[in-house]
């Protein structure tokens, strides 16, 4: 780096000295171009005596820039400016990639738009809700509550609306986690989840599962490191399809009882399972937040989940929504409640989590006839296991068929492909002997 950008340089061009303020004013000089894109930057401990400040706040400072991709380590190089703007963007749901009109695409395990409730007298109703176009920030429309209290499976202090279930995890993962803290979450699990823990800054500690849900021991060690959070989907795991047993749930239980940490459960599936509902929130009301959407059962656009916890937290929640949307569209609210009392809506759900748990049988049961075993299960996609993963991956490119690696969804090791089922209603036999091609490498 040129003499005019030491660590005196920065001294004269920085004012505030908190971490916040460092981080700040820096990342303005990069943006201005006083500090290109490729510059070095001085040794923390020459800069942090040159600022009068300790080199751990000049080190956080720069874990915040880290965060936003604006500067980044090279080892015993040094640190270096690596972006003029933070763009956040959610790096596993982004490297998607476009696989054309020619491939199937086994990549999105969204529900098949044809098994779908009709919405049109559900949002007629929608439009005249009660108190509609308010500005007042209500939390959950009460004949919404009203109608989800039915088979909540426990009785919460408080309930709130959001736009959708990402929503709710992304919204409490900011309102509730500081960056940097630590955060346990099951292995594998949903890549959005992985992302929105990754925007965060939280040190993400994985927790093993087997076909029962997660592992005790990989539990108790992930606690060790005094988790805020343990994130964990109770009913059906959206990735594996397998779902967390009553005995497991009991366990685990006993493994939270003693500490602090928020849990947090997530039942992306749905109604589409045929598990039963169970959570931990009648044992701990006051740290339990569990997540209920309605994409995969009643439609995408409802843009609508449920959460329930204890008040306090809900408040913390909601405080956060207050920067933002505030409160979710009425309409929507009381779409969905008249979704719920809906004869003709309950009897098309039945007849998709039918046609789901058929389709993905249907590939397994194809699967196993050609020697590879993947576990039985529900949801909408199909965990199965390869040798090789970036071997499998090109084998079925090869073939024209698009899947996610199973990497995606884990902070650990995998040797997996994520196979969407939900709309495999054709193809099942060509897309099982690619499989059975790409599961094993020599």
């Amino acid at each position: 780096m040129s003499d005019n950008r030491d660590a005196k340089w920065f001294a004269e061009k920085l004012n505030d000295r908190t971490i916040r303020g460092i981080a700040l004013e820096t990342s303005a000089l990069i943006r201005a171009g006083a500090l290109p894109v490729g510059t070095k930057l001085p040794p923390i401990r020459d800069l942090a005596f040159a600022l009068g400040i300790s080199p751990a706040t000049l080190s956080e400072a720069w874990s915040e820039l880290r965060r936003q991709k604006i500067i980044s380590g090279r080892g015993r190089n040094g640190t270096w400016v690596s972006g003029d703007r933070f763009i956040a963007k959610p790096a596993r749901l982004a490297s998607a990639g476009d696989y054309g009109n020619d491939a199937l695409n086994l990549t999105a395990a969204v529900p098949d738009v044809r098994l779908l409730p009709k919405l049109e007298a559900a949002m007629a109703y929608g439009a005249s809700a009660e108190n509609l176009n308010s500005y007042e920030r209500n939390r959950i429309l009460p004949e919404l509550e009203e109608e989800v209290r039915k088979t909540w499976p426990y009785e919460p202090e408080a309930f709130l609306a959001t736009n959708g279930g990402y929503n709710a995890v992304y919204t409490l993962i900011n309102a509730l986690v500081m960056p940097g803290a630590a955060v346990a979450i099951e292995d594998p699990t949903g890549m959005r989840l992985l992302d929105i823990l990754e925007d965060r800054g939280a040190r993400i500690i994985p927790v093993k599962c087997d076909e029962e849900g997660p592992l005790p021991s990989s539990l108790e060690e992930a606690l060790r490191y005094r988790p805020v959070a343990f994130i964990f989907q109770p009913r059906v795991h959206s990735v594996t399809g397998q779902s967390v047993s009553v005995a497991r749930m009991a366990r685990m239980a006993e493994i939270l009882r003693d500490t602090d940490t928020l849990i947090v459960e997530d039942d992306g599936i749905a109604d589409i399972s045929t598990a039963p509902r169970h959570s931990m929130g009648q044992l701990f009301p006051d740290r339990v937040i569990h997540i209920l959407p309605f994409s995969k059962t009643h439609g995408p656009d409802l843009r609508l989940a449920v959460l329930s916890s204890s008040r306090a937290i809900v408040e913390q929640i909601q405080s956060y929504r207050s920067f933002s949307s505030g409160w979710t569209s009425r309409i929507l609210q009381a779409a969905a409640a008249w979704l719920l009392r809906d004869p003709a809506t309950e009897a098309c759900l039945d007849h998709a989590r039918k046609t789901y748990r058929e389709r993905r049988a249907g590939l397994i049961d194809a699967l196993g006839e050609r020697g590879v075993v993947a576990r039985h299960g529900e949801g909408l996609s199909a965990w199965v296991p390869v040798s090789s993963e970036p071997f499998a991956m090109v084998t079925l490119a090869a073939r024209g068929i698009a899947v996610h690696p199973g990497a995606k969804f884990s902070i650990l090791s995998s040797s997996h492909l994520r196979v969407a089922t939900a709309n495999l209603a054709e193809r099942r036999e060509y897309v099982a002997d690619a499989i059975a091609l790409a599961a094993v490498h020599t």
